[in-house]
């Protein structure tokens, strides 16, 4: 597996837009917000990173090839290292709850104009 086909994963969740960020970093965002962010672009990504439920991310940094994302740990995002680290159906799951966990933030105007909410 490699880190690109979570990228076209998450491309696929509702109101998902993409760019690149700080010259090199792949970014998935929803309402602007980041949910997903994998790196370097263009070429062989090395890592991904992503939020988490503040209860899981004590857990899942405990999983050898994870562990806490530079500058944004204290927002509960992991860095993904190793795509091996945990099974593709679960790191889907959790790139689905980092786009669910940033989309309930978003406005609820905004969540109503991207399809998100009724």
């Amino acid at each position: 597996m490699s880190f690109s086909v979570l990228a076209k994963y998450a491309m696929e969740l509702p109101g998902a837009t993409q760019d690149i960020k700080w010259g090199a970093d792949w970014v998935a965002s929803v309402g602007g917000k980041m949910f997903f962010v994998g790196g370097p672009h263009p070429g062989k990504w090395t890592h991904c990173s992503f939020k988490v439920d503040e209860h899981r991310f004590l857990e899942l940094t405990g999983v050898p090839g994870i562990a806490p994302a530079p500058y944004a740990a204290r927002y509960h995002w992991v860095a993904v290292e190793d795509a091996k680290a945990l099974p593709l159906s679960e790191l889907k799951a959790l790139v689905k709850r980092s786009h669910e966990l940033v989309a309930a933030k978003l406005p609820k105007k905004l969540q109503l104009s991207l399809g998100l909410a009724e």
